[in-house]
């Protein structure tokens, strides 16, 4: 299902056929940088990604992280998107890219055209998690009218939070 589009982009759910795009956002070590998460080493590991988190999370609630699909390259490059976060009983904007597209204002172009969209899903406010350090997701947050509101903890790490009213 698409989400939004935008003059370079389209944001869409997550198909089955993404699964690789998933494994490769997943897996390398420049991308997580600021991610809590350890690097995915099998595609597999995208799969249970894919069909455990991802499409349960559609199912139950409506939304998940949205493929972003960069028009002139017809491919996957990155995601953009809502994603409910029970340690803060709030919901969150998250994004990430492959490195080759950094820099070029994908992240606000995707960011705006998703914040656009929330309300579709009967989501008011929303919040951003971004680990001390990454300056770039800074930057979107504070590019798409998020305001920083507070240092906190998520997954062992500190972090901050920004927050956006949408309503």
């Amino acid at each position: 299902m698409q989400i939004a589009e935008t003059q370079r982009l389209i944001i869409r759910q997550f198909t089955e056929d993404d699964i690789p795009a998933l494994y490769d956002m997943n897996r390398d070590p420049k991308i997580l940088t600021y991610i809590p998460t350890p690097a995915m080493t099998d595609i597999r590991q995208a799969r249970v990604l894919f069909n455990e988190v991802i499409l349960p999370e559609y199912a139950s609630r409506g939304y998940a992280r949205w493929a972003v699909e960069h028009k002139a390259d017809k491919r996957v490059i990155g995601f953009c998107g809502p994603r409910f976060i029970e340690e803060f009983n709030e919901v969150e904007l998250g994004y990430r890219y492959f490195p080759k597209y950094w820099g070029q204002g994908i992240g606000v172009e995707a960011a705006n055209a998703a914040l656009d969209q929330f309300h579709r899903f009967g989501i008011g406010e929303t919040i951003a998690l971004i680990i001390k350090g990454n300056d770039a997701s800074e930057k979107v947050a504070q590019k798409v009218g998020m305001g920083f509101r507070e240092m906190s903890t998520f997954m062992g790490h500190d972090v901050k939070v920004y927050f956006k009213q949408l309503t």
